[in-house]
């Protein structure tokens, strides 16, 4: 363990989560500052210099929770991912095991894309700086996707689905997202949680 209470384990450092509030506080910092200068310069022009500016820190406490510029990023697109999950999961805690819960999980996230414009930024360049963290975000979205669409099942309410249509949901709602998230950000977000329900539901046949 450092001398900030952060947890190490065989040499090396687990996540470098903070055993403490103020150092818990000090890495949400840097990483809220990291977001901001990834999103605005791309990963390539951004410096620790200008991220620990940003987040008010000192350079040499950069280092008592990322080894690097590239691990800070890694950790950000995790980061990043987990907002995303946290965000839309009180906004389908309430709902019944429909799909209607898809659609309002599609608004939720929509509203979290049009606070962070900067998430399609960060998830696109990880493709290339960070492909694992990029391949989990992925992997990990459509999975929670595909256990809704399970419940969802069982109730009796679709067909037999899986990871074709919990894939084809995700990039349906990545689109949406740069669509009515980044690229206008003054749709009517039930409206579209209403219509793609209705496209859940019925397909596109007449």
């Amino acid at each position: 363990m450092s001398g900030d209470g952060i947890m190490e384990t065989s040499g090396q450092v687990e996540a470098r989560q903070p055993r403490t509030a103020r150092g818990r506080a000090t890495r949400r910092k840097v990483l809220d500052a990291a977001a901001i200068e990834f999103g605005e310069k791309g990963f390539h022009e951004t410096s620790i210099v200008s991220i620990t500016a940003r987040a008010g820190v000192a350079l040499g406490s950069f280092y008592t929770y990322f080894e690097s510029k590239d691990e800070l990023f890694r950790a950000l697109v995790q980061d990043m991912s987990n907002s995303v999950r946290d965000n839309v999961a009180p906004a389908i805690a309430d709902e019944p095991s429909s799909l209607t819960r898809e659609g309002q999980a599609l608004a939720a996230f929509l509203s979290f894309a049009r606070e962070h414009k900067e998430l399609y930024r960060i998830i696109d360049e990880a493709e290339f700086v960070a492909p694992e963290a990029w391949n989990d975000h992925y992997a990990v979205t459509a999975g929670r996707i595909e256990a809704r669409l399970a419940e969802v099942q069982a109730a009796g309410e679709i067909r037999e689905v899986g990871e074709v249509e919990a894939w084809a949901i995700m990039g349906m709602n990545v689109f949406l997202g740069l669509r009515y998230g980044v690229q206008e950000d003054d749709a009517d977000l039930d409206e579209i949680a209403t219509k793609v329900t209705a496209l859940l539901k019925n397909g596109l046949a007449r």
